[in-house]
């Protein structure tokens, strides 16, 4: 009897042993992180140097910009004569930039990170007017250049076990 309870207390040591090791973070809390050490180097970068309790919306339009010359999306110029072709034949010397849904994900992120790390939401320079309306133009332009209408996609409900109430469920878009 005493064998078996040395076992388990052997195993419950374990237990707490497991116990104290710091989950992984998972890849989006990763790159959470990363995106906003790299925001916060931006910041530091600018001339003067920014506090993040002075950062505005205008400071994250310019980093946004900023990220353009780091992008792999080719985005037509309305000049290009392969604006609006989904597949061009040829190359072309348009710029590449961030793409939307890139710039989209970012932004969420970073959002979260501002509030996580003590801002407030009525403060929040991720969550603004302004940001909404530069990724809706980049989406809309975006689109055109390449021939490509946006349309935004409607979830499809998860199907892992039919149900009755499936037919009644309301999803919001």
């Amino acid at each position: 009897m005493s064998s078996e309870r040395g076992k388990n207390i052997a195993e419950g040591s374990s237990l707490i042993a497991d116990h104290h090791q710091p989950p992984t973070p998972s890849r989006y809390e990763s790159q959470k992180r990363r995106d906003w050490n790299t925001f916060g180097q931006y910041l530091k970068n600018q001339r003067p140097p920014v506090p993040l309790s002075q950062c505005n919306s205008n400071h994250v339009l310019d980093f946004l910009r900023y990220l353009d010359q780091f992008g792999k999306t080719k985005v037509h110029l309305q000049g290009c004569m392969f604006y609006g072709q989904p597949e061009p034949p040829a190359p072309c010397i348009c710029p590449l930039r961030q793409a939307w849904g890139s710039l989209d994900a970012l932004i969420g992120r970073l959002r979260a990170a501002y509030e996580e790390n003590g801002g407030s939401p009525e403060s929040n320079p991720f969550a603004t007017g302004a940001i909404r309306v530069y990724l809706r133009e980049v989406r809309e332009s975006q689109a055109k250049a390449r021939g490509i209408p946006y349309k935004k996609q409607k979830k499809k409900p998860k199907q892992d076990k039919p149900s009755d109430e499936s037919s009644s469920t309301l999803f919001f878009s």
